[in-house]
């Protein structure tokens, strides 16, 4: 008979998973220009798909190219009033995002943030370690998902926005590299189901 006693051995955490998701047309429907939170509108089940993410663990971002701002047309301040609104709408807590990236610059100006530069998702990949399947863009421009190819990460479209987004990801040679899904709550869902 062996005498072997049971060792305490720490619990196994799953990887960290992380979901950057594209603002207008993807949370909220898309108003051109955007500066006035009264226009702030959430598209339908978004809250619910957001709330099922978080439940289970993933941490949420946003990455929202913002052009009126280096165009001149708003500020900085208005862009963080919509933000606030939105957040406000979602009701899943004062900081449902653990970081919020705002491209401003001007499509004629040198791309710091702005998609598909994909400095924030490299960042992301950085401070979080992410493994670079368990950190995805999802949004609904070919912008946020060719930002995805760039960082070499995960991407998933959603066909909510003003576009047409199939013909954009056939246009940048990405229509056979990422899924569209009709509503955030099916991409979320897509993304739930994604192996480790």
């Amino acid at each position: 008979m062996s005498d072997l006693t049971p060792t305490d051995s720490a619990p196994v955490q799953q990887p960290r998973r992380g979901l950057v998701l594209d603002r207008d047309g993807t949370i909220i429907v898309h108003v051109p220009y955007l500066c006035d939170p009264a226009g702030v509108v959430l598209l339908p089940g978004v809250r619910e798909a957001l709330l099922a993410a978080k439940s289970a663990g993933v941490d949420l971002f946003v990455h929202s190219n913002q052009s009126g701002v280096g165009r001149g047309m708003f500020d900085l301040a208005a862009v963080d009033a919509c933000n606030r609104r939105m957040i406000e709408l979602l009701d899943l807590g004062e900081q449902p995002f653990v970081r919020i990236c705002v491209a401003s610059e001007a499509p004629k100006d040198p791309a710091v943030y702005r998609k598909p530069e994909p400095r924030f998702a490299q960042e992301l990949l950085r401070d979080f370690g992410y493994a670079p399947h368990n950190l995805a863009y999802i949004g609904d421009r070919g912008s946020d998902l060719e930002t995805a190819a760039r960082a070499g990460i995960g991407g998933i479209g959603v066909a909510t926005g003003l576009d047409d987004l199939p013909a954009e990801l056939a246009e940048l040679g990405l229509d056979k590299t990422f899924p569209v899904f009709a509503s955030l709550s099916e991409a979320v869902e897509h993304f739930l189901k994604t192996p480790l």
